[in-house]
């Protein structure tokens, strides 16, 4: 058997466990990992799944770039291992005096193609936001924020309004901005464009300007298409904040200036949502109107999402009929995030317990209850840093939904 077949029968091995098993976050990484090299379309496709699942932001990025990297690869292969001496008619025309070309400065073109030519590959998100759990609020504020009118675009027409939008969701980490916004992208049956930082920045001066405008340029094509700029605050820092990188960051934040205006072309059909958990340190000249003007508090999961959370972490596992609804009640404040951590630690100590006693041994609601109180919400640190923002801060009327949710909690 040759070592291709047994690659791909391999593959297809692993996929059957992967879908015997859909919540194995740390099988779905592996998979991701092997499909690098074999299969780099069904790789981004079940990174996707497996961020769409609640896996490691950090790891998420790392395989990104990975991807990026593999992609970067196939399309410049190196040369065969034997090959024979150049001659003049193959040598490269070098004007005498010219520069003659280096390894790097080949990279450097080649690289630059691959990010224009295949980086960016427009998905069509099957979710929408009838699959969120909970979350009546946010959903409400999109709706009649940002969703509405692009629902009724010749109502919208009538009043001088351009198909597209903008739209800037921020909150505590862990608690599902990823998955909203492909849910929208599939409420608007729009494409979906996902970058990260990982994605845009390279060693090169100017490539990074050229990754944001090659982003624009495929969603234009693919229009209506909703481009999705993960953890926004690193990619659209303020240019004032200094720093050894704050020239590069200046005119990354100007290039996005300049698509977000229309300057290289119209952005009809395009609709550019952005995440971040630190809202405060966004440059003020993308929150201008006309450009990222509409925002939405994504807070962490209501008792009916971490109801959800919870069931669909424990479905297909051994479990003694937990009481969903209880651990709910005790899990005020955690992320999403922590919900699918506190599962797989409880899910953890069961198996531990079912070989220590050679018989198998259910997750129970009291054994659910008991790790709760081992973990600290991941949100907590976050509403601390949100804090004296709110109290000195300059306010736009970003944190007007912020403010009224602290109030209601009875936060200071």
């Amino acid at each position: 058997m040759n070592d291709a077949g047994s690659g791909e029968r391999f593959v297809e091995v692993i996929a059957r466990e992967v879908e015997a098993d859909p919540s194995n976050l740390a099988l779905r990484e592996d998979f991701v990992t092997l499909l690098l090299e074999q299969d780099r379309g069904r790789a981004a496709t079940e990174l996707d799944a497996f961020e769409a699942l609640g896996g490691d932001p950090a790891r998420i990025r790392l395989l990104r770039a990975r991807l990026m990297a593999a992609r970067l690869r196939a399309s410049n292969p190196p040369p065969p291992a034997e090959t024979a001496l150049p001659t003049a008619s193959s040598a490269p025309a070098v004007r005498p005096g010219g520069p003659v070309p280096t390894p790097a400065d080949e990279d450097r073109q080649a690289g630059s193609a691959a990010v224009s030519a295949s980086l960016w590959d427009a998905e069509r998100p099957a979710v929408t936001l009838a699959d969120v759990a909970g979350l009546a609020e946010v959903k409400r504020h999109l709706d009649t924020t940002f969703l509405a009118p692009l629902r009724n675009p010749e109502l919208a027409a009538a009043f001088g309004q351009k198909p597209g939008g903008s739209l800037l969701m921020y909150g505590p980490p862990g608690c599902g901005k990823t998955f909203i916004a492909r849910a929208i992208a599939g409420d608007l049956g729009a494409s979906f464009i996902h970058v990260t930082l990982a994605d845009l920045l390279s060693k090169w001066i100017g490539e990074s300007e050229k990754a944001v405008q090659s982003v624009f340029r495929n969603a234009r094509a693919a229009a209506p298409c909703v481009i999705f700029f993960d953890e926004f605050d690193a990619l659209g820092g303020r240019r004032t904040s200094g720093g050894g990188g704050s020239q590069s960051m200046r005119m990354l934040v100007t290039q996005l200036l300049e698509e977000l205006d229309g300057v290289a072309g119209a952005n009809d059909g395009v609709y550019f949502l952005a995440a971040t958990n630190r809202p405060w340190d966004i440059d003020s000249a993308l929150r201008r109107p006309g450009r990222i003007d509409k925002t939405v508090l994504v807070l962490p999961p209501d008792a009916v999402a971490r109801e959800a959370i919870v069931q669909g972490a424990l479905t297909g596992k051994p479990a003694d009929d937990v009481d969903v609804v209880a651990v709910s009640a005790a899990t005020e404040g955690f992320s999403g995030a922590d919900l699918s951590h506190l599962a797989t630690t409880v899910l953890q100590q069961a198996m531990v317990e079912s070989m220590s006693s050679g018989e198998l041994v259910p997750v129970t609601t009291d054994a659910m209850l008991a790790a709760v109180g081992g973990i600290t919400p991941s949100t907590t640190s976050w509403f601390d840093q949100v804090a004296p923002v709110l109290e000195y801060g300059i306010d736009d009327g970003t944190f007007d939904q912020l403010r009224a949710y602290r109030v209601r909690r009875g936060m200071r």
